[in-house]
Formats: structure tokens, sequence, C-alpha cells
């Protein structure tokens, strides 16, 4: 096939605004925003999220930028719609085990009701007990309770100071205290000195008889003592009798309260029940204040706090399920937390401390996570997999074991939790968590895969239309007119470096409608426009080409040797990409070639130094093999060759500069020189054919930025793979000079097509005995291929003999 020149109309797609079917994005508000150009995402996510089966959590892959996350969102949020709201979660105290809180779930706004409802009970109870405690018949059965107990212990103590009377004690009480004096023959009491000056005999009577009436003293207490219990036992369940259906009241109140069926009702019930136990053992602290009444209000404080509900999960008012996005997934933040305080240097905490996570809020929804965030925390990721193994979460605080001062360990029940995790990644984390996380595949069933782009039609056309429209709106811009939204359109075309398909990452078509709207308004424009778009995106190149301009103005000024008028041998202008990572710019790279007699073969320079990466070298070794069949009824081949990229001083990688490579070789081997005004991209395979190449429209209108610089004279021009044809999408100005005829682009589908522009001759077939025409190019360097064999073949004979004469 003939070397072809291509017009200027196939040198980029240009949008007719008015087949876009209005005139303005303000018509299109009312149309729903579509998944543009991700069908299979669609698919995958719908039927993803739609899955109630445990394992069928969705992983979405995808640029940055292409809308995963708030496509995602949407299609989370459509889908809670259709669900009911899950239930509240509370923790309650554990009376069996206080560092073991109980966990209740209550339906939607039942957790909110019982929490107020519990607050009113012991508002309720620490006026209502203490006014039965005070109530006229519970006065007057506590004395007769009392009156009886004081009649048994009057009589017994009655009888303890007879006992003491005949033995000439005196009995009396102190302070609640039993003493007793010895009395003299006149009746008064003896001191210590009185009793020390009477005869032994004396004496040992007064201790037989002091240890008569201690042990009658020890009978005494033993007898009113088990009296004293059952006064205490009658007057408490006397109490118990007057308060508890006052507490049966309450509780029958909350009950009824809590109108909707309760899964864990007879958790409930037996929790209630133990608050109406706890109440009744405490109730001496809901009597009327007295002297110790601070003592004995901060200890009330601290048993009514048991009471307490601590609703960690509020789906009061929710509609549907709960849709979470969690940004910061922190090990606390994602799987709940205990707060402390410091207590005379110990750690404490309780049940009231505990705060749910987003695993727990999202419990019977859907909770979006982004990969890399999990990975930054080994302990997060691990705690996930357990999670999502077991299907129960269990709050812990993994720090407190390792802290310098004492702490409170808390233990809360674990609850279950049904979770729909939307995890964010990169696909190169996804196939690396593939390999080596087997569990991984089967928690993440649902491949969720976003294209970075897509083909174009009228329909995604239109989609990406309402989409600026969108925009305009939720951002509060100017909307666009169809030719701004045409040129928009091209953008993402160029973008996609294809005519055919358009880009999918639609934050940057975002950030160029913001951009766009804003030089709108700088103007007092009602509508953007074309030209604002235009300015937008010249306005983006000029803060950031400024590598670009450097590199352009190193070859203007000489310093960087690129020559671009007249012919010569064995050097061709070779296109490379620079790829910053927000800017991607082209610029020429002279290649050179120089060939003689050897037997070493191609010599890659850049290869030699470890200045080229493993692309380049397999592009040099796929050149060498071609040339070798090329002149394969000549081999072996008496050749050396060096191939390098001239002032290359930060490496090589890729093989798009292979046919340059070949060119210069052939040139050299050849004799004839190359137009130096037509630069070259491309790879080459075995059999010479030209492969397509990656980042064509930046290496093209970097070399036409040069040669405009220069001065366009109509011999300059690049010649690219004619497979790249569709991925063309240059610059108006380049459209614009091909249209004058100053600069040209010409497309190859075989080496040897360019081989014939470059040098202006045929490059030749080779004949059945496998040489080639005289006058073509491969006929030439053919020639000077056999002028190296005899060269080596002579040096060799020249060798042989010098030894035979040195022998």
């Amino acid at each position: 096939m003939p070397i072809s020149t291509l017009t200027p109309a196939e040198l980029r797609l240009t949008v007719d605004p008015d087949a876009l079917g209005f005139a303005d994005t303000s018509e299109l508000l009312e149309q729903t925003l579509p998944w543009i150009g991700q069908e299979r995402a669609e698919n995958a996510a719908r039927f993803g999220l739609g899955m109630d089966q445990p394992d069928y959590n969705l992983f979405v892959l995808g640029e940055v930028g292409s809308g995963r996350s708030s496509l995602l969102k949407l299609a989370m949020q459509a889908a809670a719609a259709e669900r009911a709201a899950p239930p509240d979660l509370c923790y309650l105290h554990n009376f069996d085990a206080p560092e073991r809180p109980r966990a209740l779930r209550l339906p939607a706004g039942q957790g909110r009701l019982l929490r107020q409802l519990m607050m009113q009970m012991m508002k309720s109870i620490q006026v209502e007990i203490p006014q039965q405690l005070d109530g006229q018949d519970f006065k007057a059965e506590s004395r007769r309770i009392e009156k009886s107990y004081k009649e048994e212990e009057a009589k017994a103590y009655a009888e303890l100071e007879a006992f003491a009377e005949a033995r000439n004690f005196t009995m009396h009480r102190e302070s609640g205290h039993l003493l007793f004096t010895l009395r003299g023959k006149k009746g008064h009491a003896l001191t210590e000195d009185e009793v020390l000056v009477l005869p032994k005999e004396r004496r040992a009577e007064i201790a037989l008889a002091e240890q008569e009436l201690r042990a009658e003293i020890s009978r005494y207490f033993e007898k009113i003592r088990p009296m004293e219990r059952v006064m205490n036992e009658a007057l408490a369940a006397l109490r118990r009798q007057v308060v508890k259906p006052l507490l049966d009241r309450e509780l029958q109140e909350i009950r009824v309260g809590l109108k909707k069926q309760i899964k864990d009702s007879v958790k409930l019930g037996a929790y209630l029940d133990r608050v109406v136990h706890d109440v009744l053992d405490n109730l001496e602290l809901f009597k009327i204040a007295d002297a110790d009444d601070d003592i004995r209000q901060e200890v009330l404080g601290k048993v009514l706090s048991r009471y307490r509900v601590n609703l960690v999960v509020d789906n009061d008012g929710l509609e549907g399920a709960p849709v979470i996005v969690e940004d910061n997934p922190l090990f606390r933040s994602l799987f709940g937390s205990i707060e402390y305080q410091t207590e005379n240097d110990v750690l404490m905490t309780d049940f009231s401390r505990i705060r749910a996570g987003s695993l727990h809020k999202a419990h019977g929804g859907f909770l979006l996570l982004h990969l890399r965030d999990l990975l930054a925390d080994g302990l997060v990721w691990e705690k996930l997999r357990r999670v999502l193994r077991s299907g129960r979460l269990q709050i812990e605080e993994p720090g407190t074991a390792f802290t310098p001062i004492a702490a409170v360990s808390l233990e809360p029940e674990a609850v279950d939790v049904d979770v729909k995790i939307v995890l964010i990644g990169s696909r190169e984390l996804y196939y690396e968590l593939q390999e080596e996380d087997p569990e991984f595949a089967r928690r993440f069933r649902v491949k969720v895969d976003f294209a970075e782009s897509f083909s174009a039609s009228a329909d995604t056309r239109r989609a990406s239309a309402i989409f600026v429209a969108h925009t305009c709106r939720k951002l509060g811009l100017p909307h666009f007119s169809a030719a701004a939204v045409a040129r928009l359109l091209e953008d993402g075309h160029r973008e996609a470096d294809d005519q055919s398909r358009q880009s999918a990452i639609f934050a940057r078509a975002e950030a160029l409608v913001v951009e766009s709207a804003a030089l709108c308004s700088a103007r007092n424009g009602k509508l953007v426009e074309a030209a604002d778009v235009e300015a937008a995106l010249a306005a983006r190149t000029l803060r950031h080409d400024y590598p670009d301009q450097r590199l352009r103005e190193s070859i203007a000024e000489g310093d960087l040797l690129i020559s671009l008028h007249g012919e010569k041998i064995g050097q061709i202008n070779g296109l490379t990409q620079i790829d910053l990572g927000d800017y991607r710019f082209g610029f020429p790279v002279r290649v050179t070639a120089r060939t003689y007699a050897g037997e070493d073969g191609l010599l890659n320079v850049e290869r030699e130094v470890e200045m080229s990466g493993p692309i380049h070298d397999k592009g040099v070794l796929i050149l060498h093999n071609y040339l070798s069949a090329l002149f394969a009824h000549n081999a072996p081949l008496a050749l050396n060759a060096s191939i390098v990229f001239e002032q290359e001083y930060s490496g090589v990688e890729g093989d798009s500069a292979s046919c340059a490579e070949l060119y210069a070789l052939l040139s050299s081997l050849s004799g004839l020189p190359l137009k130096q005004g037509i630069a070259v991209t491309g790879a080459v395979n075995q059999h010479g054919e030209v492969l397509p190449v990656g980042g064509l429209n930046e290496k093209i209108e970097g070399y036409f930025r040069i040669c405009a610089t220069a001065g366009l004279d109509g011999s300059q021009g690049v010649l690219i793979p004619q497979r790249n044809r569709r991925h063309l999408m240059l610059e108006r100005k380049v459209a614009e000079a091909v249209a004058q005829g100053l600069f040209h682009i010409y497309t190859a589908e075989h080496a040897s097509e360019g081989l014939e522009l470059l040098t202006g001759l045929p490059a030749g077939i080779a004949n059945d005995a496998g040489n080639y025409p005289r006058d073509s190019v491969l006929g030439h360097a053919q020639r000077t291929l056999l002028a190296y064999r005899r060269a080596c073949q002579a040096s060799e004979h020249t060798k042989t003999e010098r030894k035979r004469l040195h022998k």
C-alpha cells in the first residue's frame, strides 16, 4: 500500500453543534443524568446492590475522576430507598457483669423512645419513691415493726440488767455501745484504784463476775441481732411492698410506649426486670434528705446512671436503608470505640461511653470505602476481613493494653452486622488482592469495572450535555451554548486520543466546565460560548507548559540539536512524549546510527549504559531481527552498528521510535540521506509492519510548534502509523497549516513505505535469489553489507597468514 497524506478533515473530529438538538444546556435540566458510557458498570452495580445474599459486596475499579464514587453513591441511595429502615442499636448496663454491656436492637425510632421513657422513669422515681416512703401508712407500719423490735429488745436488755445487778454491775448505754461499771457496798461506782486495794480474793471474785457478764452481753447481742435482722428485713419488705407497684406502673408505661414488635423483646424484658430489682435493692438511697445528703446523692446518681440507655445508632426518621460514605476509615471511626476519662490516675469507662462506628451505622444498608485508605492501616484491613468472615462486629480498643496508666477494660456484646460494602480501588490493587488474598475474591463477588473511555454516539453526546447542564445547576454556573458543549465533547475525544471514543474521566470535563464558566462570568456573559472553552483550555495549557516551553527554547537557541531542513545520512528526528502527570507534551529527539564492518551486530547505546527500559530494548531486538530477515541471503551479517538518542540524559522507554531507528540504520548502511523535515514515530514488528503508538497528538503538536517557531516552508511533516489515523485529534492550527500546505501528516502501513518517503527512492523488493534492485534503498544497503563481509574476510585472512608466519 503506498504512503498516504492525510487531509485536514482527517486530523480531528469536529462536532456539529446543530446536531446536538438544543440551543443551550438550560433546556436539559429536567432530564435524568444517566451513567454515560458505563453500561457494564451500571448493570454490575445494580446487580450487586440488589443481591441480599452475603459476600456479594462490590469492588469498584476504574480511574480517578471516572465518576465511580458519585455514581455508586447515587445507585446506593436508589437501592436504599427500596429497603426498610434498619433497627436502632442501644447498649445497656449489664447488672451481672458491668464490664460486658448488653446490646439491644429496637425498631427504628424506638431506641430514642426507650431512652426518653427511661429518663422519665428516673425523674419520676426520684420524686415518688421518697413520697411513698414518707407516707402515713408506711410510717405507721414502720413504727409498728420498730415497736415490736424495741419491745423484744427491751425485754432482753432488762434480763441483761438483772444479770449485771446480781453481780454488782450497773449497765448503761452510750453512743450505741453497752458499758458496765462495778458498784461498791454503798452503791457508788468503784474506781480502778479502789479496786486495786481490795483483797485478792475479792478481786478474783470481781474478775470472775466480769467474765460472766461479758459472756452474758455476748449472748444478748446474739439474741438481738436476729431480731434486728428480722426488723430490717421486715422494713425492707415493707419498702419493697410500697414501692413495687410504683415501679411496675412505670415499667408498664415503658412497655406500652414501645408499641412496635421488638425482636429482642425477651432481652428488653429481662433488662427491665433487673432495673426493678436494682431499684428495690437500693431504696435506702431514696430517703428524704438528711445529714449525709451529698454522699447519698452521689451514690444515688451512680445507681441511676445504670438505667440510662446509650443509643449508639439512631435511625429515627430515616427513610429507607442508610448510605454511609466513610472518607476517614480509622479503626475507631469504622468499628466503633470506647471513650475513657481519667479518675485518680486510672482510665475509667462504662457502657455509656461506647460509640458506634460506620459499620454499626450502615447496618441494613450500604457502606462506601476506599481501598487505599483501608490498606494504610493493617489493623483496619485485618479487622474488616474478620467482620466480613463472621458477620459480627465486636467493639474494642486495641491501644488500651499499651497505655502508660491502668485502664478499666470493657467488652461490649458483639452484634450482627448486615452491610453491603462498596469498595473503591485501582485495577492494580484489585488484581494484587485477587492474587495475594483468595478470601478477598470470595467476599467481593461483584466487580464493577468503570471504563476509561467509551464509543461515542448521539446518545452519549446527549448524555454528556445533560451532565454539563446538571453541573451548571449544581455549582450555580451560567449555562453552555450548543457550540460550547460541542467544544467540550471534542476535548473529550482528545483526552481519549480517539475520534470514535470519548473519555469517561468526567472530573476533567467538570473542571473545564467550571473554568470556562469563570471566563464567561469575567466578560459578563450570560451564556458560555465555544470561545470561552477554547480560552479555558489555552489558560490551562499556559499554567502547565513551562517544561515544554523550555525545551522548545533550548532547540530554538541551538542547545538541543534538531535539524528541520535538508537531508542527512544516518540521522532522523524521532518523536517522544513526556508525561508529567498533570501535563503531557511531545518533542523531537535526534536519532543517529553508525555502521561499519564487524561481527558484533547492533549496539543499543542506551541499553549499554542502562538508560533504556525493557520495552525499548525489546523494540531494538525486534528491529535487529527484521534487519536480519531483510538480508537473510547475506547471513551471517558482517556488521557493527550503533544507535543512539542524541542529547537524551533522562532515559528512554517505549518502542515508538523503532521505525526511526530502523530508518537511521538503513540510511547509514545505504549511504542515502533522509529528509530532516519529516519526523517519524511508530513501532515495527519482525515483518516490517508499522504498529500504532501512544501520545500521537502530543508528539505531532510538539514537533509542529518547533517547526512553526523555525518557520514552516512546506517540507516539514510527520510520518505516523496508518493504524493511528483514528487517534488523531490535533489542534486546529495544525489542521490549518496542513490545509495551507505548510505541514504534512503522512501515514505508513509498512516500514518500506516510510523509507521511500524519507529517501525519495524505492525501498526495493528482493528477487528469488535474495538480491534487491541496485537503485533501491535496500539494494544500496545490501552492497554495503557485502563490502563489509569482504572486508571482514580479508581481515580474517590477514590474521591467519600472520599466525602462520609467526609459527
